[in-house]
């Protein structure tokens, strides 16, 4: 198959907004890359998601919650218009994968109506529904990215994002699927913590610069105790909600602000770290990707506590705002090619699958597409309207 051009939309569990990015990819090596953006969640949006998060389909807020999503999405996915398929992950509301289940807000149907293109969506049902943990899904695309950096080594990707997760990659293992190809797991709490302690006490989404955390003094005991959680025993892979950790870190919320994101920092540095040593070998280096790696406090706290280089991924020509909008580019390719999204050194899945829905606009057959069409649910007129 030829490159085909696609675009990604990923909105994480920080809530911060919706990232958008396009690729040329086969669906297993990256061509290039296209132009991106960005668009913010207002208050008002993000009030109202934060409201359905843990929240499941028919309960209250969820409704209210997956429409601010489709329309923030429309909007910025539609000067897209050339892109031949459209990612789109949704927004992570409740996740939990013991049961069997997870729920991303977003109806893919509803935007292939308002795009007129096909959308690959809900990525991450089938995974846990053959027993993995849904998450992270990205690792496919870092295994592409290691090998359009040329790295010759093993290496590793930390996504910090309102959690954090970590790809080890062997570049030289070019078939995903081998054995010691990839592992991905998640770490620990990231920005998620931070983030609600800076919207709690100071009105704002995030800690810009790290600021708040570079004033405060780390608490070591609670660092620990943390650290004692259930979570971090368990063996790779695995995955967490955006909140596993909200109990648990109740002592370090209840510090004084600045003592709090000082102490969370720690704690992620921490996580990373221990992380690190559930890997198959130590890796190369740390390449950061994700609105955390922003964050000088946090690459601090990551430099003076990992054995390997830790670097942004702009030093090696990737784009850490958009990398996971652009994995979710790549894993739409996947998906219309019947190319498996994940794998059991990434989910845990029981075997290789390949996740996602395709919906196709009215009166438009997609030959290629391997899932069949799923019709929109709800909402069009309104979505129509928004465009």
């Amino acid at each position: 198959m030829e490159p085909i051009r696609a675009v990604g939309a990923m909105s994480g569990t920080s809530l911060d907004g919706v990232d958008a990015a396009e690729i040329w990819t086969d669906g297993e090596t990256i061509a290039r890359f296209g132009a991106s953006s960005y668009r913010a969640y207002s208050e008002t949006e993000r009030s109202v998601i934060r409201a359905a998060l843990g929240r499941w389909p028919g309960e209250p807020t969820v409704a209210e919650a997956a429409e601010v999503v489709e329309t923030a999405h429309a909007r910025l996915l539609a000067p897209y218009a050339q892109a031949d398929l459209v990612g789109f992950h949704g927004q992570t509301l409740a996740h939990d994968p013991d049961a069997r289940r997870t729920h991303q807000a977003g109806d893919g149907g509803v935007l292939a109506q308002v795009l007129g293109r096909p959308v690959v969506w809900d990525f991450r049902t089938a995974d846990v529904a053959l027993g993995g943990q849904g998450a992270p899904l990205a690792p496919a695309f870092h295994h592409a990215c290691a090998r359009w950096i040329g790295a010759q080594a093993p290496l590793a990707f930390l996504n910090l994002g309102g959690v954090g997760n970590l790809t080890w990659v062997d570049p030289a293992k070019t078939d995903m699927a081998e054995d010691r190809a990839l592992l991905a797991f998640d770490t620990g709490p990231a920005n998620a913590p931070i983030n609600d302690l800076c919207m709690d006490w100071l009105g704002q989404p995030f800690d810009r610069d790290g600021a708040l955390a570079l004033e405060g003094e780390v608490h070591p005991g609670l660092v620990a105790e943390l650290l004692r959680h259930p979570y971090f025993y368990k063996m790779p892979p695995k995955s967490l909600d955006r909140d596993a950790f909200r109990t648990a870190g109740a002592a370090i919320d209840a510090l004084p602000p600045s003592h709090a994101a000082a102490t969370w920092v720690a704690v992620i540095a921490a996580s990373v770290r221990h992380g690190l040593t559930q890997m198959p070998q130590p890796p190369d280096r740390l390449l950061v990707t994700g609105g955390g790696r922003l964050n000088p406090a946090i690459l601090d706290a990551l430099t003076a506590a990992l054995p390997c280089p830790v670097r942004p991924v702009e030093d090696v020509g990737l784009d850490g705002d958009m990398l996971e909008a652009q994995a979710f580019a790549y894993l739409a390719v996947r998906v219309r090619r019947g190319l498996p999204t994940s794998f059991p050194d990434t989910t845990g899945v029981s075997a290789q699958v390949g996740g996602g829905q395709v919906s196709l606009p009215d009166g438009m057959v997609d030959r290629l597409s391997t899932v069949a069409r799923q019709d929109p649910r709800r909402r069009v007129r309104h979505a129509q309207q928004d465009r």
